[in-house]
């Protein structure tokens, strides 16, 4: 897979991550003989190795997203709101935060097959203007029957935007630096989380329609960095078997990719799990008599570690096999949930959310690079919204499913429950492993 020709061999001079690029532009010379700067290994070496040689492009998303996630109050304490504020059942705000991830299924397809289509860049700043639009009217929508359905929607729009924003870092930051590049990014968006988390119960306890309207105000952000930034990079064209007609390779091409589907089928199983620390951890935590903005500061703490060390974990992980990698995060993800059956405490509840959230930083970039790497050039928007898809699933079927087993069968059969799934799913990344290595290595030959 050749990268894009847009942008790939110059720094970023002017775009707003400059002074990162800028300080890592001389690579590892500049650490050599007559240096001002520490040895090999210091800070000033480690630091150009992690940031250098990144286009321009990869640091205006990169920015954007940043600025995005910081204000992005929204899903972080939307169960909150809807139980506190509207004065909704759990279940029927299990339902809405479930609607959201429906529409998000239904948006990562879409966008991946627009991304490919018509572009990346109309992509994401359609989705980005809508959902700014949906959040407004979010602040102020009353009722079930008013909220669920812009809700689905804001879903929607949203995720549409994941697999082109995917597809376009892909586009244009070379096979030799994505790890870092995606690392960089999980970096960014755990930096907004951790801010948002923190900030988002002080907006709420002022006024809760300020979770959404800071939410609308810095989702304009990543959609004024593309509006008047980011050009449309050049995209290779379809390249599927001799016999099947170029026109033919869409959406039907990524469904009947067996062993990306396997990947995908084990991404959704880990993703499930995952994702209740936004549906029932709250739920478990206050009913434990624990304050909402003690909930907000404990799930910062999973911010504030990945911001910590994730811009270490190339180093750590980039000589060992990705699917072992990935195995190991599964494990740790779900000895993090497990742990949760016995939690009563802040204390208690914080150590857990450390414990998986190591899981996570270990599982995040060498899932994209992965996925990266069996995505076909020319269908990387519908690769990218396929994987997003598990994701979109795993959001619906987490509030549902896990609030329906927290509800009858109590907190222990849940946290458990996930244990043993992430454990599942640990075994599925082993047994796939070489098969998706052997598909990688042959696209990287095409």
């Amino acid at each position: 897979m050749p990268p894009s020709r847009l942008e790939t061999s110059r720094p970023a001079t002017d775009s707003a991550g400059a002074v990162l690029v800028a300080a890592g532009s001389a690579g590892p010379a500049a650490d050599g003989p007559g240096s001002a700067g520490p040895g090999p290994g210091g800070v000033r070496r480690w630091f150009a190795e992690t940031t250098g040689g990144l286009p321009a492009t990869y640091w205006y998303l990169w920015t954007g997203s940043l600025i995005n996630r910081a204000g992005g109050f929204v899903i972080v304490y939307l169960t909150i709101y809807l139980t506190t504020v509207q004065g909704f059942s759990p279940s029927r705000s299990g339902l809405v935060l479930g609607l959201w991830a429906a529409g998000g299924a239904i948006g990562t397809l879409a966008g991946g097959v627009a991304a490919d289509r018509i572009g990346r860049r109309i992509t994401l700043l359609v989705a980005h203007l809508g959902g700014v639009l949906l959040l407004v009217a979010l602040a102020f929508a009353q009722g079930f029957w008013v909220i669920a359905p812009l809700t689905f929607l804001f879903g929607l729009v949203g995720e549409a935007s994941r697999p082109a924003f995917q597809a376009l870092m892909v586009d244009v930051v070379p096979a030799k630096d994505r790890l870092r590049a995606f690392t960089l990014n999980y970096w960014a968006v755990n930096v907004g989380f951790a801010v948002a988390a923190t900030l988002a119960g002080l907006a709420a306890a002022a006024d809760p329609k300020l979770i959404f309207l800071v939410n609308a105000g810095t989702a304009l952000a990543p959609f004024l960095f593309i509006l008047l930034k980011v050009r449309e990079p050049h995209r290779e064209r379809p390249a599927v078997a001799p016999h099947a007609p170029v026109e033919r390779a869409g959406i039907g091409t990524v469904l009947r990719d067996r062993v990306f589907l396997g990947f995908v089928a084990v991404n959704l199983l880990i993703s499930f799990v995952f994702m209740q620390h936004l549906s029932t951890l709250p739920i478990a935590m206050t009913g434990d008599g624990i304050p909402a903005q003690q909930y907000g500061l404990v799930i910062a703490l999973n911010g504030v570690l990945i911001v910590a060390g994730q811009l270490f974990i190339p180093k750590l992980i980039k000589s060992y096999d990705r699917s072992r990698v990935l195995a190991v995060a599964a494990v740790i993800i779900g000895l993090g949930f497990g742990l949760t059956a016995f939690a009563d405490s802040v204390a208690f509840y914080a150590l857990t959310v450390l414990v998986w959230t190591v899981g996570e930083m270990l599982n995040s970039p060498s899932n994209s690079t992965l996925t990266a790497a069996l995505s076909p050039a020319a269908l990387r928007g519908r690769y990218q919204g396929v994987m997003s898809l598990s994701w979109s699933v795993a959001g619906f079927a987490a509030p549902v499913l896990g609030g329906y087993v927290q509800q009858h069968l109590g907190d222990e059969a849940l946290w458990l429950g996930c244990g043993v799934i992430a454990i599942v799913a640990a075994a599925g990344q082993l047994w796939s492993g070489p098969a998706r290595e052997r598909r990688a290595e042959a696209l990287q030959a095409v």
